[in-house]
């Protein structure tokens, strides 16, 4: 088959969970043979590389704004793949696929996937117009598209609920990693074994950053907070949870991280704390508990659908909840100790990529065997919602 990614900023991923799907699913696509294109924008992957692991990648400019970046590559990336042999186009995130519905008029034998990754419209960055393109493009995704893919179990049932959709529950995955020696991050921040609490998330407001600054302070404790991640458009925020920790030298923001780095800090933190307000299905949460990490998270559904009874929670947004838990934890050695191989092992079993490209697969062979379209939901949905 000849397979096209777009909505991604591209890969090799360096952040972000879209990035590091397409890259774990394009590359296993590509080693199984099929023909594989994803669209990069030029600011995220260097220009000069043309091939990854077998993805032909191709390059196309953007406007490197918060509300035009994603969306003015998406259309560019829209009208190349109309001039080129493609059996599948496989969009990302709601606000790419709001776009899609332009290769349903004009390239009506390629086949359409749509991947809903989160409801985009709960990040606080979006403004009220935005936030409605995002619900236009989430329906168009659910129901123009051939087929929609959601990433958790919480997503799929949100999806039915509120636009009608019937998408495919096929969640991401993560490699089962092995624990590394603190060494470049013991020269870099004098972190060891078991010295801080890890979060590794972008700075950006509705992963509750804010609420794990201000628990964390209210604790006596000599391990360090460690939050891993840069802004993402959004410099303001940022800054406000850099002002929030103060002078408060036990908190470090390391910026993004990757590669070698980026494993040791999964691999000798004490916990993985992720306090968001909204998720897919995070791949840092993921990854930690991949490497063994015991996990302290806020009850949001797509959260505990992971942690299940192995991790930890707390009532979303509070933080008198969140300082009691990390409290109790702090002081529960044994407890986090005994956590980390089921961590693992849960992992393993339910979070395998070979699967999900396996399954994702079967998924275009029989969109390819199958000749329906949804094109016309488009015109009713405009109707209903007036939009």
């Amino acid at each position: 088959m000849r397979i096209a990614f777009i909505g991604q900023k591209g890969i090799p991923a360096f952040s972000g969970g879209v990035e590091r799907h397409v890259e774990e699913l394009a590359t296993r696509l590509a080693k199984e043979g099929h023909e594989v294109i994803c669209y990069c924008r030029d600011h995220y992957t260097a220009k000069n590389l043309k091939n990854y692991k077998g993805v032909q990648l191709i390059h196309l400019p953007t406007i490197k704004t918060k509300h035009l970046d994603a969306i003015v590559h998406t259309f560019l990336a829209t009208i190349d793949v109309l001039f080129r042999k493609v059996d599948v186009i496989h969009y990302q995130a709601i606000g790419p696929s709001s776009l899609l519905w332009i290769v349903k008029i004009l390239k009506r034998k390629a086949k359409v996937v749509s991947t809903f990754h989160s409801d985009d419209r709960k990040h606080q960055k979006w403004g009220w117009f935005a936030q409605k393109c995002l619900g236009l493009g989430a329906y168009i995704s659910l129901n123009v598209s051939d087929k929609a893919i959601a990433v958790s179990v919480s997503q799929r049932e949100k999806c039915r609920k509120e636009f009608g959709g019937d998408p495919i529950y096929i969640p991401n995955g993560v490699p089962l990693y092995n624990k590394v020696e603190a060494d470049l991050i013991l020269k870099k921040w004098n972190l060891g074994e078991g010295d801080y609490i890890l979060a590794v998330s972008r700075l950006i407001e509705h992963k509750g950053l804010q609420y794990l600054i201000e628990a964390y302070k209210n604790l006596d404790t000599d391990k360090k907070l460690v939050i891993v991640g840069d802004s993402s458009y959004t410099n303001s925020y940022a800054k406000y949870l850099k002002d929030l920790a103060g002078d408060d030298k036990r908190i470090i923001f390391t910026g993004e991280q990757k590669d070698k780095i980026l494993a040791e800090l999964y691999s000798n933190a004490y916990l993985f704390v992720q306090p968001s307000e909204a998720e897919g299905l995070s791949i840092a949460l993921l990854e930690a508990m991949s490497y063994g990490l015991p996990t302290l998270v806020s009850d949001i559904s797509e959260n505990k659908e992971v942690v299940l009874d192995i991790g930890f929670v707390f009532r979303n947004k509070s933080v008198n909840d969140l300082e009691r838990k990390l409290k109790f934890l702090l002081d529960s050695p044994e407890l986090i100790e005994e956590k980390c191989e089921e961590s693992r092992a849960h992992m393993a079993a339910n979070y395998n990529w070979d699967k999900v490209a396996r399954k994702t697969i079967d998924i275009y062979e029989e969109l390819i065997a199958d000749d329906s379209s949804g094109l016309g939901e488009l015109v009713n949905y405009s109707e209903e919602k007036k939009i």
